[in-house]
């Protein structure tokens, strides 16, 4: 398996919706970040979207990578044709092998047929790029539901982005959607989570732990994977939560976070 750096891995330090730091990361950063961690892949999701960079910028992205010994992935949230499109484009440009599209409630509310029948062109265009279309698991978008879309698709160039602990949100236990998924996986998410009970006895919080510490059933997952190519993309990402210390706090925390994080894959994925 080879180990990648996921841009939600720098969440706090790209900036997000109204939270950004004074000198955000670019693509490029990411580029030197992960190579300073010994990692092989960087995976841009939609918190890095590439369509705002210029196709000179994506033909330099390639190059830079290539020189540190990196494959470059991308991918979009929520399926929208003609942004598929583009970024089956943009993934052309930087020879990516997967795409990771996100499907979420929005999603939902389309048909299984009517998405199947968006998705045969672009996957088309996908193998005539050598790249493979994966689909993540996402907060409200049930795994049932994504396995009748992929089985009504029945291509192998549409797989599954298989995230540990997203669908929690769509009413699943993680065991669930790992063994629901896990036949149609071809690119891996892997974080670690706690739930932990709120101290005045109302409810509980899941929130976001360093990899192996928390409820995450990380062996088990990689054993339920062991069908997939040696060679699959294992995208390192976490949930550290921005918390009442503010922002300039939470993007110090990052860079320790994510060297912990690969140093505990690195043990979880050796000799597999």
């Amino acid at each position: 398996m080879k180990l990648g750096l996921g841009s939600y891995a720098y969440r706090w330090s790209i900036g997000i919706n109204d939270q950004f730091p004074t000198k955000p990361l670019d693509a490029f950063d990411l580029l030197d970040r992960a190579e300073a961690l010994g990692l092989e892949v960087v995976q841009y999701a939609d918190n890095m979207p590439l369509d705002r960079y210029s196709e000179a910028d994506h033909h330099r992205l390639y190059e830079v990578a290539q020189v540190k010994g990196l494959t470059l992935e991308l991918g979009t949230q929520c399926f929208d044709a003609e942004e598929v499109d583009r970024y089956l484009k943009i993934g052309q440009r930087l020879h990516s092998k997967i795409m990771r599209v996100a499907l979420d409630e929005a999603d939902g509310h389309i048909s299984v047929s009517e998405l199947a029948e968006l998705l045969r062109p672009r996957i088309d265009k996908a193998r005539a790029a050598g790249m493979k279309i994966a689909i993540e698991n996402h907060f409200n978008y049930p795994s049932a539901r994504m396995i009748e879309l992929l089985d009504k698709v029945n291509d192998d160039h549409l797989g599954v982005c298989l995230d540990v602990a997203n669908s929690i949100c769509a009413n699943e236990w993680p065991e669930e959607t790992i063994a629901m998924l896990a036949p149609y996986t071809i690119n891996l998410h892997l974080k670690d989570y706690e739930i932990t009970p709120d101290k005045n006895g109302v409810g509980f919080r899941i929130h976001g732990v360093l990899l192996g510490q928390g409820r995450a059933p990380i062996d088990w997952t990689l054993d339920m994977l062991k069908h997939c190519p040696a060679d699959m993309s294992v995208i390192l990402e976490h949930w550290l939560m921005i918390d009442d210390e503010g922002l300039d706090v939470a993007v110090a925390k990052e860079q320790p976070w994510i060297e912990q994080t690969v140093l505990a894959a690195k043990d979880y994925v050796k000799g597999r």
